[in-house]
């Protein structure tokens, strides 16, 4: 008698173990539904913002609201059960912000809680998103020009090259000695025969960039530019300042255009150990100063903007990931440098130019060949979460960097 009046309240307490988990599981997916529909109200492409920016003072965005209510209910999972009391949405403009709530009630049902006499247990939560129309954003651009930068733009440039060359090179070897360029440097090759390579078309996008960023600002010193590249000659690879951090984004554009391939004195100098991402992503680091929140000029956000065919060579004897020869590492980027920016709080951009197979070419067969496919996942990695972005050879380059850089200055974030 006495254990069948004790099992009552012992299968109650169990139960009410369970129904709480159940019910912590129906809220974290209401609030990822949450979450979803209040950046999706104020996203750049929403009726909601396109509404906010055509209001000639602050107030409710109606369509805000109605975007969010209809992409909550778009988000909700039929697989786990619960009745929604309330769901509210409300977006409002002020100033140069738009922010977006979105608040929910619900009753989930209980299984064995049920014997306690508890039929439900309701959960509730809001999210809050912030569009901020006027963020302060400094752009350190970290550009690739090392000798890999020398191949080819597209395939056919690579086509000519190799079939305009003895050895069947698809590079334009840029060599410079004592000051004068060699008449053999394949750089001359290249201009002769029309041919266009990577380094030429990551500089005219570099130049348009700063078109787009001109664009794009509503104030003189809202995006703020910085240009490096990894040397201007091999004897000498350190970071290289191109542009120091301006609001003259015309300036900066002129000298962007006339970024060059970094020039080698001999073929095969330094056993083409030019390329340090390593070095370089350490050396950025101490050039862009501490990230800011965006709010003001005086608290910048800190965007590393960075454009690579993603394979380091290096000199590395002992912390290579691949196999090294006579301590030359060639290998894909080393993430470990790009997460200890981030972990700083600086935003990483990644346009990754597709590294393309060279199957005429024996060294590449041999070093680059095996780690082919996991160049562009590391590049990835690199990259902070949805600021990476890759483009083929037949793919614009600058379309590619501007798709980019507007999907940085646009992006909606959570607040609460």
């Amino acid at each position: 008698m006495m254990a069948a009046i004790l099992l009552v309240p012992l299968i109650g307490v169990a139960g009410l173990a369970i129904d709480f988990s159940n019910a912590l599981a129906v809220k974290s997916q209401l609030q990822g539904a949450a979450d979803a529909a209040a950046l999706a109200a104020i996203s750049e492409s929403s009726p909601g913002v396109d509404q906010a920016r055509h209001m000639s003072g602050d107030g409710e965005v109606t369509l805000g609201k109605a975007e969010a209510l209809s992409f909550f209910q778009a988000n909700l999972s039929e697989s786990i059960s619960f009745t929604i009391d309330d769901v509210k949405a409300k977006v409002v403009k002020k100033d140069n912000k738009i922010q977006s709530v979105v608040y929910y009630k619900v009753s989930v049902p209980t299984s064995l809680t049920k014997i306690l006499g508890k039929e439900s247990i309701q959960v509730s939560g809001q999210a809050v998103a912030e569009y901020q129309t006027e963020t302060y954003r400094d752009f350190f651009l970290l550009l690739d020009n090392t000798p890999s930068m020398g191949v080819g733009a597209t395939p056919n440039d690579v086509s000519k090259m190799v079939t305009n060359t003895s050895d069947k090179c698809a590079f334009a070897c840029h060599i410079v000695k004592n000051g004068v360029e060699d008449k053999k440097s394949y750089y001359n090759l290249a201009k002769t025969l029309g041919v266009t390579i990577r380094i030429n078309v990551v500089a005219k996008a570099t130049a348009t960039l700063m078109d787009t960023a001109t664009a794009s600002r509503k104030s003189s010193n809202q995006y703020r530019m910085a240009v490096y590249t990894f040397g201007k000659k091999a004897e000498d690879t350190k970071l290289l300042e191109v542009v120091s951090l301006t609001n003259d984004l015309t300036n900066a554009r002129k000298k962007a255009d006339e970024i060059e391939l970094m020039s080698i004195p001999s073929q095969g100098y330094d056993n083409d150990q030019q390329t340090d991402f390593d070095r370089a992503l350490t050396q950025i680091g101490d050039k862009m100063g501490t990230p800011g929140t965006g709010l003001t000029a005086g608290s910048p956000e800190k965007i590393l903007f960075f454009v690579s065919d993603g394979v380091g060579d290096s000199y590395k004897p002992s912390l290579c990931t691949k196999k090294t020869t006579s301590g030359r590492c060639q290998e894909p980027i080393d993430t470990k440098y790009c997460t200890a920016l981030k972990d700083k709080g600086y935003k990483i951009a990644v346009l990754y130019t597709t590294y393309l197979p060279l199957p005429t070419n024996d060294w590449y067969n041999a070093w680059i060949k095996p780690f082919q496919s996991t160049i562009g996942l590391k590049m990835e990695e690199c990259a902070s979460s949805g600021l990476f972005f890759e483009v083929s050879p037949t793919q614009g380059i600058s379309d590619a960097m501007t798709t980019l850089f507007k999907k940085i200055v646009n992006a909606p974030r959570l607040t609460g």
